[in-house]
């Protein structure tokens, strides 16, 4: 029976460290929740969304009014520079040339008259058979047959152009993206052209206009890499440039907006004009960094939390930070360490929204707060059933 005692004593002891132990880590874990500090690949992203267009888009419209007589493209036609798209009837325009050729003839031969007139009117002055006044009326009629001719020759001009615009040509190489009439359809062209046509000048280099926040603009700049989706091809990452980051400001609803125009290359026609783009423009990218979860930056316990609130992070336009923002370089988290949190000072980096770089202050595999688990009322020792309690989280 003595030799069995020691076994005994020693099963006891092993006991006892085991339930302290177990309650130690539950006390810890049923009060807080923690995050890992872990490390890895950290991006900073923009992300805007914005149209998919060609770079050069031209309209094609009509400077004369009158029925479409003939259509020589269609949809998603391939033309050249110079050819013929469309004819408009050219019948009343024909009719006015060939007018405005009567009228220039008219005053042509009026003109004649008028010279043969002023010739003889001069003999019969310097015979002293005329008088100065029939002179300079002569002279004057002839002058007004002159200024005559100019006119008709002018409204002539006119004819032949207005002739002329009858037929609608490619101003460039291109594809046809719209066609906008049909034939018969009547075109007006009093208070402005209509658009008859819109050709895309080379659908395998394209650009997307996306709408950046004021708030974000200014980490964006030229040559930076762009990924970007859209619904047609919902797993596919496309890639770009930023080309453009324009300095006119786009405001709807007191919420400023930049125009970035983004070039992309679609070598295999699949992007569209018009489609809709999901765009995350890079602003820095870091590999095997020290990094740590945003909710953390963001926990206060209970007696720091009534004291200082935490600042809104959001945009004038209640849309989520997308990491480009200047944030503090200095900052507050909390270490679990003995059941209690711990608050440290650390250095940060930069951010993807989710998860932060920190690059002082934090070492792989701490633990740092991101929520604590409150008791219920009136109680003030933590529930020994996590899920008893609530879960107090923070903005």
């Amino acid at each position: 029976m003595k030799r069995f005692l020691p076994i005994g004593v020693v099963i006891v002891a092993l006991l006892v460290i085991l339930f302290v132990v177990r309650r130690c880590t539950q006390s810890s874990a049923s009060g807080y929740l923690t995050a890992t500090v872990t490390r890895g690949a950290i991006t900073q992203l923009v992300t805007a969304t914005g149209t998919l267009n060609p770079v050069v888009n031209v309209q094609v419209g009509s400077q004369v009014s009158g029925n479409i007589a003939k259509l020589f493209a269609d949809f998603n036609s391939e033309v050249k520079a110079g050819q013929t798209v469309a004819q408009i009837d050219p019948m009343l325009f024909q009719a006015a040339v060939t007018q405005a050729e009567g009228d220039v003839a008219n005053a042509q031969a009026a003109l004649e008259l008028a010279k043969v007139n002023a010739e003889r009117i001069q003999k019969l002055f310097i015979q002293k058979n005329s008088s100065q006044q029939d002179l300079d009326t002569a002279n004057a009629n002839l002058h007004q047959a002159e200024a005559n001719v100019k006119i008709k020759q002018g409204a002539l001009d006119k004819a032949k152009a207005d002739l002329d615009h009858c037929t609608i040509t490619s101003p460039i190489d291109g594809v046809v993206i719209s066609r906008n009439v049909d034939v018969g359809q009547t075109v007006a062209a009093s208070l402005q052209a209509p658009v008859i046509f819109q050709i895309a000048n080379d659908l395998t280099k394209m650009q997307i206009d996306s709408n950046v926040a004021e708030a974000d603009v200014g980490a964006v700049s030229v040559n930076q890499d762009v990924d970007f989706t859209v619904d047609a091809f919902p797993t596919r990452t496309f890639h770009g440039k930023v080309v453009q980051v324009r300095n006119a400001p786009i405001t709807v609803q007191n919420v400023v907006t930049y125009d970035t125009v983004i070039g992309v290359n679609n070598a295999d026609l699949k992007l569209k004009p018009g489609m809709t783009a999901n765009v995350s423009i890079i602003i820095a990218q870091k590999d095997n960094v020290v990094q740590l979860k945003n909710a953390a930056l963001r926990y206060r316990p209970l007696d720091a939390a009534t004291a200082e609130q935490p600042k809104s992070t959001s945009s004038p336009s209640g849309q989520r930070p997308t990491g480009a923002r200047e944030r503090r370089a200095e900052r507050t988290v909390y270490v679990l360490a003995y059941g209690r949190p711990n608050p440290v000072q650390i250095k940060t980096g930069i951010s993807d929204g989710i998860m932060t770089e920190v690059t002082e202050g934090l070492k792989e595999g701490d633990r740092v707060v991101t929520a604590e688990l409150t008791s219920p009322a009136g109680s003030s020792s933590p529930p020994a059933n996590p899920f008893s309690g609530q879960l107090r989280r923070f903005p």
